[in-house]
This record gives C-alpha cells, structure tokens and sequence, in this order.
C-alpha cells in the first residue's frame, strides 16, 4: 500500500491508529504503513465489510457507516434470550419475594417487640442506663453494676429455687458469696458486719472472734444459750422480774477472773446447793462472811448435849453451845460449861 493511498477505516482498535487527519469538515482516519489486508484480519468479520472510497459529503458517509453497523449487529445480537432469560426472570422474582417476606417479618418483629423511639416496650433507654416500667425475667445471667428501684417504689427479686449473689476480685475469682435457699442462708465472707442506720456496729464475726456491739444480748430461746467452750463477759444479768440461772447438767461450772468475782443479789436470795462437798477456798486472803446471823443448823456434837425438857416450858430459854474445831478444820458443836474437845473414840474429826 503506497504512501499517497489513503482508505478510511472504522472501527479500528486505537493501538492500530496511527495518525488521524482532516480534510476540510470531514474527520477522516487514516492507517499508514499497513497494508488494508493486515488491518481487517483484527476485526471479526472483516472479510464481510467491504471498503468504499471516501465521500465528499456526510450524508453517504453517514449511511454507509449504519450500513456496516446493521450488518454487524446482524450477526452478533447483544442480550440473553431463551431459557436463559426466563431463568433470569425466575431468580430475580424469588429475590424479590424473599426480600418482602423478610420485610414483612422484620416488620412484624418490632411490632411484637413493640420497638419505639424510647426502647423497647416497658423497656426505656435513659441516661446512664435502662429503666424498666414492669417485671423482669431473667433466664440467665444478669451483669450490672447497680439496680435501683423508682422513686418511691419497692423492689424485689423472686427466684424459684435460690439466690446467689457473688462478688469477684480483679482477677475473676470469686471473693465473697451470698447464697440463699429455701431452708437456708449462707454468707461466705472474710468479715461480717452487721450496722445500724447510724453506721454503729452490732455485730462482727471472724475467724478468729465474734464481737456484739449492741447495749445489750438478749436470749430469749426456752433452753436459753448453750456454750461449747469458754465465756468471757464482764456482767451476766438476769431480766427484771426474771431469774438468773447458771447451769451445767453433765460437767462443771467455773467462774474464773483476773481480780474479783462478785455474786450480788439485790431483792432476792442467793442460793448455792452441790451434792458432795462445797469449798470456799482463798489461797492469799481470808474468807469473810459478813452478814447480821449466820446459821449452820447441821453441825454435829462431841458429847451428848443435856436434856432441855426442864426449860421448854420457859419462852426466854435458848440452847447455847460452843463452837469448836479440829485439828483439820472440821467443825461441831460442845456444851457450853464442858471442855471444847472430843472424845478419842468419836468419829466428829475424822
């Protein structure tokens, strides 16, 4: 192909253009250093198109060009048709009708829910947190980090069978415990505290010792207090008009103190009764009783005391008798005008 033959070409893929020119008002391509041959084998069906030489006017170049085009299109129809196309239609429909099915159950959802701009039912969304207008069910685990109730309004929490509420440390193991049955209550704890609304101590349990704050223990129990071990306490008090009794039924009873023990009784008796043998003992001082008449109505005599039968006609008359006693401390009684001693053969010292 010579330099001076010029063809227009269309439709050329732009790598194959070399250089585009105009002639006057027609805007004509032009491929030089390629012969018309190598050009065409490029294009599908290029065999069919035949070449015509360049018009002078745009009216048959126009139509020639949408000759070509509509011989072009002839062969090669763009689109899906057939079973393809119904296919298409299918899948695009079901598409369409789930989409609305899913519509219309996420519709019905927030109406069930009874969603609102607020929240979600007697559920609301305040500042700081949620507010609930009615009951809660909870079927699993509850986290929060405060539950309050309205202003003014009780709050309560009901559970089936108990209630466990646990506290954890920083690093996720339990720390303190509050269990509650239905025939029990455990508080597993390190320290137990029991206050007033004051902030006033009334009771405190560790492991090592149980304190009571209060002004006053009060047992009020049918059996009263049983204590396994020791009691350490600086006043023990009966109630008014109510008997103080300190009772062992199987084992003994000691009362032991670093400086004085003191049994006082201010309109009443005291009475102290034993089986076998009841010692009063002072180890550094003396044993006083100290009181207008002291009577000990049991004592035994050394010798046979004199007949009183002369004088118990006589009202002022009284038995006198002297008080003596052995060598280890046992006392009996001996006749007012005879000698304090006791015969070898009696058994009063023995």
């Amino acid at each position: 192909m010579s330099p001076g033959d010029k063809t227009l070409v269309r439709d050329i893929k732009p790598d194959l253009l070399r250089s585009v020119g105009t002639r006057g008002n027609k805007a004509m391509i032009y491929a030089s250093g390629m012969c018309f041959e190598q050009l065409f084998p490029r294009i599908p069906y290029a065999d069919k198109i035949t070449p015509e030489p360049i018009l002078n006017n745009n009216e048959g170049r126009d139509t020639k060009a949408d000759s070509i085009r509509n011989s072009y299109n002839s062969q090669f129809k763009v689109g899906i048709y057939g079973w393809r196309k119904k296919c298409l239609y299918i899948l695009v429909m079901t598409l369409m009708f789930m989409m609305i099915i899913n519509l219309a159950l996420t519709l019905w959802v927030l109406k069930v829910l009874d969603f609102n701009s607020e929240g979600m039912g007697q559920l609301r969304i305040v500042p700081g947190g949620l507010q609930l207008l009615g009951q809660a069910l909870v079927l699993d685990s509850l986290f929060a980090s405060s539950i309050k109730s309205r202003r003014g309004q009780p709050i309560t929490v009901e559970s089936s069978r108990n209630f466990t509420v646990c506290t954890r440390d920083s690093q996720g193991f339990v720390q303190s415990r509050l269990y509650l049955g239905h025939d029990r209550l455990e508080v597993n704890v390190g320290r137990l505290e029991v206050r007033d609304s004051r902030g006033g101590l009334l009771l405190s349990a560790t492991p090592d010792a149980v304190s009571v704050g209060a002004e006053n223990l009060v047992v009020t129990s049918p059996a009263g207090a049983t204590f396994h071990t020791a009691v350490q306490t600086p006043l023990v008090r009966a109630p008014p008009s109510k008997q103080l009794v300190l009772e062992s039924p199987t084992r003994s009873l000691e009362m032991h103190a670093a400086q004085s023990i003191a049994l006082e009784s201010r309109a009443g008796d005291i009475s102290a009764t034993c089986l076998t043998t009841f010692r009063l003992r002072s180890i550094a001082g003396a044993i006083r009783l100290d009181a207008p008449s002291i009577y000990m109505p049991k004592l035994k005599s050394a010798l046979p005391l004199p007949s009183s039968t002369a004088h118990s006609h006589d009202p002022h008359h009284q038995n006198i008798y002297q008080l003596c006693a052995c060598a280890n401390g046992k006392l009996f009684l001996a006749p007012p005008h005879g000698v304090c001693a006791a015969r070898e053969e009696s058994l009063i010292c023995r």
